[in-house]
């Protein structure tokens, strides 16, 4: 198995040692391109087994980073993610027509034609405010 960088190859140090066990059962070696490890021999592994924990925590570090900086930006107001495919109007009438009880989602999603899910999103803003499918 060649990879360019053991932080690139897997997600985590328990991934890692999976990966690691499966390619040495199968017979193929493991190499890295950047990082001169030989897993042959205990010193390598345990090289191996480090590179993988500071890979681990640099990625953990990141992802918080990211999630604190995202949280700074929705309390400044920034809209994160993708915008509404559904422009207010439209959303307004969609409801209105909901909420007279004769059409289903899958109905008001091929009148507007918008998926289902992007309808189902606009009536449970109203409904269901909370929702997981909100966030």
């Amino acid at each position: 198995m060649l990879v360019y960088k053991v932080d690139r190859f897997a997600r985590s140090l328990v991934d890692l040692l999976r990966i690691l066990e499966r390619i040495e059962q199968t017979g193929a070696t493991f190499r890295s391109l950047t990082e001169p490890i030989d897993t042959k021999t205990l010193a390598g592994r345990m090289m191996m087994q480090m590179l993988g924990s500071f890979a681990e925590f640099e990625r953990g570090m990141i992802r918080e980073r990211s999630m604190a900086g995202q949280q700074a930006a929705i309390i400044r107001g920034v809209h994160c993610g993708r915008a509404r495919s559904l422009h207010p109007e439209d959303e307004a009438d969609l409801v209105r027509l909901w909420q007279q009880g004769y059409y289903t989602l899958d109905t008001l999603a091929k009148i507007f034609n918008f998926h289902p899910s992007s309808v189902k999103r606009a009536i449970y803003r109203i409904y269901k405010p909370g929702h997981s499918s909100l966030r």
